[in-house]
């Protein structure tokens, strides 16, 4: 078993935020409750975690999906995440 499949979709979120965080030579401590954009992400960095989150999770998120509730907090995208994991046919 990966890495990855032994981590939760929380900590594999929080994990991409942080990297993109660092990529902006930014370190914050944050809830997954916070606004993305208020903890330092920008709109491109808002575009690289959707694609970062499509691959680390194998899955392509629809347009529909791609909305402020859905994408503005780490709990928004792992409910979205859960959401489509679970309608997707394994």
């Amino acid at each position: 078993m990966s890495a990855s499949a032994s981590t939760s979709p929380r900590e594999r979120l929080i994990g991409l935020v942080n990297r993109l965080l660092e990529d902006n030579s930014m370190q914050r401590s944050f809830s997954v409750d916070d606004q993305l954009t208020d903890i330092g992400l920008s709109s491109m960095d808002m575009v690289s975690l959707l694609l970062t989150v499509e691959a680390e999770f194998d899955m392509e998120i629809p347009q529909q999906e791609i909305t402020p509730n859905n994408f503005g907090t780490i709990a928004g995208i792992e409910g979205l995440v859960t959401r489509l994991k679970l309608q997707s046919p394994s």
